[in-house]
């Protein structure tokens, strides 16, 4: 069920700006908004830990081993 809220001018310029497209809806601009602030799952935590981990223990690829892999792949 849509709704209509009311804002002030200033609030609609503030969210105006936080668009990343033109297109974007408010509703989409305030739901990036919250999920700035809302906790990580626990699955998205122990992902965080284990990329940590992996990171620390040098299982990583840069971004130019990956350019070059990619370059010498036929297509």
């Amino acid at each position: 069920m849509a709704t209509t809220i009311q804002i002030s001018e200033n609030l609609l310029e503030k969210l105006k700006n936080k668009k990343l497209f033109e297109k974007e809806s408010y509703e989409e601009v305030i739901w990036d908004l919250m999920e700035d602030s809302m906790e990580l799952s626990e699955d998205t935590k122990k992902n965080i830990a284990q990329s940590e981990k992996d990171i620390k223990e040098g299982r990583v690829v840069s971004l130019e081993d990956i350019k070059k892999r990619k370059k010498n792949v036929p297509c």
